[in-house]
């Protein structure tokens, strides 16, 4: 295990990788999921929070605070503070060759990062790679919040336009209620596309496939000219 702090608070890029919401359950049958519903509902309450809201639920949240990673509010209304992110990679991933700082590896090391509200879950996989020097697309990757209600966790696979702060804010400080964990999307997981950009791959398939058909009877059209000329050649009268 090992532990380490970034701050995102003064980077301002944006970075867009969309990932379809996607729900896990590990639990007994019988008990309701959480909807994508629900996610909505989430992603609505945070563009409406008033200023006075948010001063409200980050003094809730400092007092629930055990580890002194409070959160603080700016007279913006932005607000920043830490979110804690597990690393469950599979395998390590490419850094630069003078990096001079080993790989994430997959053994659920937890790094801290200080964020702001306005904050995305794209800027933060950025950051995760920044820190290590990771040679990879941040697309090769996804955060997810990991929730507990009851007896069930859900895995929840985040957009690229969530904050995460704000997340956490809504949660509280306990790990145990939510948290968050980076990984690489598997190959051929057709589950982490939204549906237009499964039907995008559909059109460039066609698209290539027909290039291909074009292509192929190109060359049969040239292969059956020659050989109708050769053949025009021995049958020529004397």
């Amino acid at each position: 295990m090992s532990s380490g702090y970034s701050s995102l608070e003064e980077d301002s890029e944006d970075f867009f990788f969309t990932a379809r919401t996607s729900f896990f359950r590990r639990a007994p049958q019988g008990k309701p999921r959480a909807s994508q519903q629900d996610v909505e509902k989430e992603k609505e309450t945070h563009n409406y929070l008033s200023k006075e809201e948010i001063k409200e639920k980050v003094h809730k949240y400092n007092l629930a605070v055990t580890d002194k990673l409070k959160m603080t509010v700016n007279s913006n209304g932005i607000y920043t503070g830490f979110i804690k992110v597990q690393m469950e990679l599979c395998k390590p991933p490419q850094t630069g060759p003078d990096s001079g700082r080993p790989a994430p590896s997959g053994n659920g090391c937890m790094n801290t990062l200080h964020i702001s509200s306005s904050n995305t879950v794209g800027e933060v996989i950025e950051a995760l790679l920044k820190k290590f020097l990771v040679t990879e697309s941040p697309a090769k990757f996804a955060l997810y919040k990991r929730c507990h209600r009851e007896d069930q966790v859900y895995a929840c696979k985040l957009s690229d336009r969530e904050h995460p702060l704000y997340l956490r804010l809504v949660a509280g400080p306990r790990t145990d209620t939510l948290s968050f964990v980076l990984r690489e999307h598997e190959i051929g997981e057709w589950e982490a596309f939204s549906l237009p950009e499964l039907q995008n791959f559909l059109r460039i398939l066609d698209k290539e496939e027909d290039e291909q058909l074009q292509n192929l009877k190109k060359r049969y059209a040239a292969y059956r000219q020659k050989l109708e000329e050769a053949l025009g050649e021995v049958w020529k009268p004397d």
